[in-house]
């Protein structure tokens, strides 16, 4: 055999040019674009709410010469409160790892995303649990095999729309457009004269309406269009005649740390969750559901809203979106401490402005 040998002349070392880093993109998270977010000063606090119905009457009168006016009021419900909940998680870098770590190592920066991505799947989760599921919304329907008997809801009563079932979408006989138009005139009735003009779907949701027949001469682009996926939520926004519509695409491991080789352990790149990916689990976080209501572009005074996320801006060295990142050194342990806060809260204001599609698919 010739000497010296191939591995004699070349000890394997780290790439510097090349890792991979599964961090997901901030694109695919919603929970901070759907409603305004409301940056408030203190932790907690109260907020006013106008009676709905006092402005909705017909109550001018005629007038006649040398009489009084007819004088009329409104309530108001000074009652509601909001509570930020602070977030926070850190990661720890000894000052030993650091020293021995190679230059393919950007531990600062690594522990930044690690947290990061933490916080977004947190607020995303905290989204959906608030606003993207059953019992929050008046106006609920449910999927089903068919539509129910008798066919749509002909007025807003809570009790009809909530126990509507429509054909869920993944059957090509459906009518999505039809039941998110109809949805949208019970929650303007139930509202008061408000009509949904934001809408979330599900990625799963979404997949299959691309599919459904109703869809499939509507939604058309170029192969070579610019940000084909932005043409088809702008497309899918015309069609239901909403401002925007949102995908959650957000995915979370729903499994606990389970038990495998720690860190540089064997790795098998054909297995599915095998090595450092042991007993992994993904989901998306959000389920084969659609929400849409009324929001306005910002927050502000006298201005309705289905929902608000409170957010602690107050809270010293955050974002308006109540975020804090920061990095410290710890004499003690030796190490430097990078930590992520997130201080907000997610508000349902007005449940009769929103309406809910329940397992869609």
């Amino acid at each position: 055999m010739a000497q010296p040998t191939m591995s004699d002349l070349h000890v394997n070392a780290l790439l510097t040019d090349m890792s991979g880093m599964y961090s997901q993109e901030q694109d695919a998270f919603i929970a901070r674009d759907v409603f305004p977010i409301v940056p408030v000063t203190k932790i907690s606090d109260r907020y006013v709410m106008y009676s709905r119905a006092d402005f909705n009457r017909n109550q001018m009168q005629k007038r006649a010469p040398g009489t009084t006016v007819k004088n009329i009021g409104y309530r108001v419900d000074t009652q509601p409160t909001y509570l930020c909940d602070v977030w926070a998680l850190g990661k720890t870098i000894d000052d030993q790892v650091r020293g021995n770590a190679d230059n393919i190592f950007n531990l600062d920066l690594e522990a930044t995303r690690l947290l990061t991505t933490q916080s977004l799947i947190n607020r995303e989760y905290a989204w959906m649990s608030t606003f993207f599921q059953g019992g929050i919304w008046s106006n609920m329907w449910t999927g089903g095999a068919s539509n129910s008997v008798g066919g749509y809801p002909t007025g807003p009563a809570n009790s009809t729309a909530s126990a509507y079932t429509f054909m869920v979408w993944s059957n090509p006989a459906s009518t999505p457009i039809q039941d998110v138009r109809k949805l949208k005139q019970i929650v303007q009735l139930t509202s008061g004269g408000f009509r949904p003009n934001r809408m979330v779907i599900g990625r799963p949701v979404f997949d299959v309406l691309l599919d459904h027949p109703e869809f499939v001469d509507r939604v058309k682009y170029g192969q070579t269009a610019p940000k084909p996926a932005q043409v088809i939520l702008d497309t899918l926004a015309a069609i239901f005649e909403m401002d925007r519509v949102h995908v959650s695409d957000a995915v979370y491991n729903t499994a606990s740390e389970a038990a495998g080789p720690d860190s540089g352990g064997t790795y098998v790149p054909p297995a599915y969750n095998q090595g450092i990916n042991a007993g992994e689990a993904n989901a998306f976080i959000a389920g084969p559901n659609v929400w849409i209501g009324f929001t306005p572009s910002a927050p502000g005074i006298m201005t309705p809203a289905c929902g608000y996320t409170f957010a602690w801006s107050g809270y010293f060295g955050a974002t308006q979106a109540g975020e804090r990142l920061s990095s410290y050194y710890f004499q003690p342990d030796r190490s430097t401490h990078v930590e992520i806060e997130s201080a907000y809260v997610h508000k349902v204001i007005s449940a009769d402005m929103g309406g809910f599609m329940e397992s869609c698919i």
